[in-house]
C-alpha cells in the first residue's frame, strides 16, 4: 500500500508567518551600512590587493624571486 507522507519543514523564519514588512528599508539600511564600510577601509583593501598580488608572484616565481633578492643584496652590498 502506497501512502503519501507529508513532512512539515523543520526550520521557521523570524516572521512567524507574517509578511514581511519593511524588507526593503532593511536592505536600504544594510546597503547605506556596507556603503559606509567600504569608504572607511578603502586604503586598507588596497595595501590587502597589493600584499596578496605580491605574494601570488613570489609563490608563483620563487626561484626567479629568490635569484633578484640575491642578486639586488649582492649588488647593494657591493655599492655600500
Amino acid at each position: 500500500m502506497n501512502t503519501l507522507v507529508i513532512f512539515t519543514p523543520l526550520w521557521s523564519t523570524a516572521s512567524f508567518g507574517d509578511p514581511l514588512d519593511g524588507l526593503a528599508l532593511e536592505w536600504a539600511a544594510l546597503g547605506m551600512h556596507l556603503d559606509l564600510c567600504k569608504g572607511s577601509h578603502r586604503q586598507l583593501f588596497a595595501l590587502r590587493c597589493l600584499a596578496q598580488t605580491l605574494r601570488g608572484f613570489v609563490t608563483a616565481h620563487l626561484v626567479t624571486t629568490l635569484a633578484a633578492v640575491s642578486l639586488l643584496i649582492g649588488v647593494g652590498s657591493l655599492l655600500f
